[in-house]
């Protein structure tokens, strides 16, 4: 705690403003119900209206609080894409790590279906299977999830192949240890870095496609409060003058630069880059 405590102390203000906002967002995702002055779809008002009291920052096309969407919003947007990158890291690394450890037509398999996945863009493909399988929330983690797992793959595979070559992993092959626990206790554990590094920076490009998706109807559905939906539903308001769309557009890139400046801090301190 004490060597926690210190490394704070040395941390640069960008890094601090980072874990400051990504701490209230956490804060504010969890106690939602408790924080938030209304229910999530309980229509409190007439349309549109004005900033004032009782509602701070209005209410939206169906006469909704903004500032208690804004707030569940917090907890669906960022908690689903927490998930998904969850999800796509478990099953990229997993098979990068199988890729790079086993070798041989392993590799060139998993790699050249890898390779075809990656040559359609991202956002036409999960158009494509988000139209055929529907907008389920586990429909939407399991596509981006599966989709995003491609760049982790790509990542683990590469950083695991500088690893493998090693003493020390051809020593726990010859005491005839399984695949299991090579790639547990040998090689993950000298890949972290990059690996927590790219996790913070892939949940930026998750949790923005997310919130593309809703925008354009396929992502998470009404009456759920999702920050790219409420960009949607209240862009009308941008041609009267008033900005009360771009505050939930403002949550997203807020938390986006958060985590960048985080994740940025943390490469600096694992490439041991002095000032």
């Amino acid at each position: 705690m004490n060597e926690f405590i210190k490394l704070l102390k040395k941390a640069p203000p960008t890094a601090i403003f980072g874990m400051v906002v990504i701490t209230i967002y956490v804060i504010v995702a969890i106690f939602a119900p408790f924080v938030a002055p209304f229910s999530e779809t309980e229509i409190v008002g007439d349309q549109f209206e004005l900033w004032g009291d009782p509602y701070i920052l209005g209410t939206d096309n169906l006469g909704r609080d903004m500032l208690s969407r804004l707030i569940f919003g917090a907890r669906n947007t960022v908690g689903i894409a927490l998930i998904t990158t969850a999800f796509a890291f478990l099953v990229g690394c997993f098979f990068g790590l199988l890729a790079a450890t086993l070798g041989g037509w392993v590799d060139q398999l998993l790699g050249r279906i890898v390779d075809v996945m990656m040559a359609i863009p991202t956002l036409v493909f999960a158009l494509l299977l988000l139209t055929i399988f529907g907008t389920s929330v586990t429909t939407l983690v399991l596509v981006i999830g599966i989709l995003y797992s491609t760049s982790v793959f790509r990542l683990a595979r590469a950083v695991s192949m500088n690893v493998v070559v090693l003493d020390f992993v051809e020593v726990a092959k010859l005491r005839g240890e399984g695949l299991l626990y090579i790639i547990r206790h040998e090689i993950l554990p000298n890949i972290l870095p990059p690996l927590v590094a790219e996790f913070g920076l892939r949940f930026c490009f998750v949790f923005l496609f997310i919130s593309a998706l809703s925008f354009l109807g396929l992502g998470l559905q009404p009456p759920t409060a999702d920050w790219g939906s409420m960009v949607r539903e209240n862009a009308t308001l941008i041609t009267f003058g008033d900005i009360t769309p771009l505050v939930p557009a403002a949550a997203i890139a807020l938390l986006t630069v958060a985590v960048n400046f985080v994740v940025d801090w943390f490469l600096h301190l694992t490439s041991g880059l002095k000032d």
